[in-house]
């Protein structure tokens, strides 16, 4: 998408975009594991000409909070420009919607024709949410959600039951507020932030949805930026919320999987396989140490979420 085709489509009135957007078949990108989450507001068309060109795995175009009211209706038809001409995108393509009650709920029916890749909603609180937006949305069309309330904490391991809902987004300004805790608590030491990270790793981990860190605001502020990094890496985390082309490409360089560790689990899984086909699931290996069923599991793992087939 050239940038001076996008000028000439944002010079148009509201009634010649309507005209000019036509919805074209698109390849989905069905990326489960990305490392990036780069937040554009969906009105910059600066930002909205260079998708093809940024450093993440997935683009998440915000119609909510990063859009004034006036500005939604146009911001919503960019997004339906912008996903009609990057008909196959490497990129994944979210659009983060608002509310369901809050104009969500038409949002999602007008971009239904359009495909996008994920529909994220916010504000989410209880299952029946959820099931109305699945309600709502294409079935080809994955969902993703905002955890930002203590009703979605306390409910996240439900939202997982349907398999269409991919990824949940720790929203964490926004519970701490609705928590009534303190914002200087989010800070890398503080055990109540750990345990928080830690709840919504495994709970997500244990329904089978991308669990994706949440976004750092000071994005000018690299060295912190990369202690959250650390520690989420240590944590197990492999996706997190970004602001800028730069946080993302942080992002990546840390989330990355090491080769020598892949190099290890593909050597581990092929070793196991072949013992197992003499009736062997248990031995030492020279190379790796003592291998069994378990840490095959696990080389496996590590291999799908690396994205390398076995």
């Amino acid at each position: 998408m050239q940038r001076n085709d996008f000028e000439r489509f944002t010079c148009k009135s509201m009634e010649e975009l309507d005209a000019l957007i036509q919805p074209q078949p698109r390849v989905l990108n069905r990326l489960r594991h990305f490392r990036s989450a780069l937040m554009l507001s969906a009105h910059n068309t600066e930002h909205l000409s260079k998708i093809e060109r940024r450093d993440a795995d997935c683009i998440v175009l915000n119609l909510e909070d990063g859009v004034a009211k006036e500005h939604k209706p146009l911001a919503l038809r960019y997004c339906a420009y912008v996903l009609s001409q990057l008909r196959a995108c490497r990129t994944k393509l979210v659009v983060r919607v608002n509310a369901l009650d809050e104009g969500g709920a038409d949002e999602i029916r007008y971009l239904n024709a359009f495909e996008p890749d994920a529909i994220r909603i916010p504000k989410v609180r209880t299952v029946a949410d959820v099931d109305n937006a699945l309600e709502l949305l294409d079935e080809t069309i994955e969902l993703h959600l905002s955890i930002e309330t203590k009703e979605a904490w306390l409910e996240l391991a439900a939202f997982g039951r349907d398999e269409r809902v991919t990824a949940c987004y720790l929203g964490i300004l926004d519970l701490f507020a609705d928590l009534q805790l303190p914002q200087e608590l989010i800070e890398p030491n503080n055990p109540t932030l750990q345990a928080m990270l830690a709840h919504f790793l495994i709970t997500c981990k244990s329904v089978g949805v991308e669990p994706v860190s949440f976004v750092f605001q000071d994005y000018h502020n690299m060295k912190r930026f990369k202690e959250w990094l650390a520690l989420e890496r240590r944590m197990g985390y492999r996706s997190k919320g970004c602001l800028s082309p730069s946080q993302a490409t942080l992002v990546n360089e840390a989330f990355a999987f090491d080769d020598a560790a892949i190099a290890r689990a593909q050597y581990i899984a092929e070793l196991f396989e072949a013992k197992r086909q003499e009736g062997v699931c248990g031995f030492s290996d020279a190379q790796v140490g003592f291998v069994d069923e378990p840490v095959y599991k696990g080389a496996l793992a590590l291999l799908r979420l690396a994205g390398v087939a076995t």
